[in-house]
């Protein structure tokens, strides 16, 4: 039998959560021919954020790297909300990440590979990536961790 998204997730204990709602004036993705944009998510589990703060300061290393991989949860949870099946996913093309720390840290790509490692263990090849990965002052709520995608779907 073939391997899908859906039962990689299941193999992984993974359920997808209900897709945040925008708070502000966008839309969670917006599909454009065969590209879907899936606006910034963070690292919510059942409506709270798994952590607060910034790297460099309150945010342990490990901590943000959960917390990239649950950004990219939600992130997989607002593409089947859009598409339906994540079957339908060809590839996922870039994941963009913003990482709240302080001027001194450095270690960003560490932790959004938590959202990278995700997408490869969901979608298989199809999931490897172009990726940007900024350190930012600041993020909503006092997230850590915030992560965007563009998907090319069938």
């Amino acid at each position: 039998m073939m391997s899908t998204p859906e039962s990689r997730l299941t193999a992984l204990g993974l359920v997808l959560p209900t897709p945040a709602t925008p708070v502000a004036n966008y839309v969670a993705c917006v599909q454009t021919g065969n590209t879907l944009v899936v606006s910034g998510q963070l690292p919510l589990l059942d409506g709270k954020l798994l952590a607060t703060g910034k790297l460099g300061g309150a945010v342990s290393l490990e901590a943000a790297t959960e917390a990239a991989r649950y950004s990219m949860i939600n992130v997989i949870a607002q593409v089947k909300a859009a598409v339906g099946d994540l079957s339908r996913v060809k590839r996922v093309v870039r994941l963009g990440g913003f990482i709240a720390c302080t001027p001194e840290f450095t270690a960003h790509a560490t932790v959004m590979n938590g959202a990278s490692d995700l997408a490869v263990a969901v979608f298989g090849d199809a999931g490897r990536h172009a990726r940007s990965t900024v350190g930012v002052p600041s993020l909503p709520l006092d997230a850590p961790v915030e992560v965007e995608g563009l998907f090319e779907i069938s």
